[in-house]
């Protein structure tokens, strides 16, 4: 047996038995004092507020959740040209700077579309309330 395969499986031993302690240490030491509201259907211990509990979630959500993995993993595709910043040369450089103008346009159409507006039941509409002053 090589030294690297007795180094991985030391690591395999280790990792299975701090998972154990842990969760040995997290039963003897976690409070449990379960209570009506806890243990109640809806998640957080709270009530529901009119019925939402029930309601469809707006596709706008959706969308706003995609989009931001979308522009999340743009920098994924970032960190390998930073890491080879010095070897690309300006060839690179040129190739990241369409990514970003791709990327800065994609971005434009969407907040033309508003697809990042969402509108919400708390949201109030200020047409609605012609008396109301918003102090600064």
């Amino acid at each position: 047996m090589s030294n690297s395969s007795t180094i991985f499986g030391l690591c395999i031993i280790f990792i299975v038995f701090l998972a154990i302690l842990l969760l040995v240490i997290n039963y003897f030491f976690a409070s449990n004092n379960p209570y009506k509201e806890k243990n109640s259907p809806f998640e957080c211990g709270f009530h529901s507020f009119l019925g939402q509990n029930r309601t469809q979630f707006s596709i706008s959500f959706f969308i706003f959740a995609l989009l931001f993995l979308l522009f999340d993993l743009e920098i994924l595709l970032v960190y390998p040209y930073v890491i080879s910043a010095y070897n690309n040369s300006i060839y690179g450089l040129v190739i990241m700077l369409i990514f970003f103008l791709v990327l800065t346009l994609g971005f434009v159409y969407e907040l033309g579309k508003r697809a990042l507006k969402i509108d919400s039941k708390q949201m109030f509409n200020i047409e609605k309330k012609p008396n109301t002053i918003f102090f600064v």
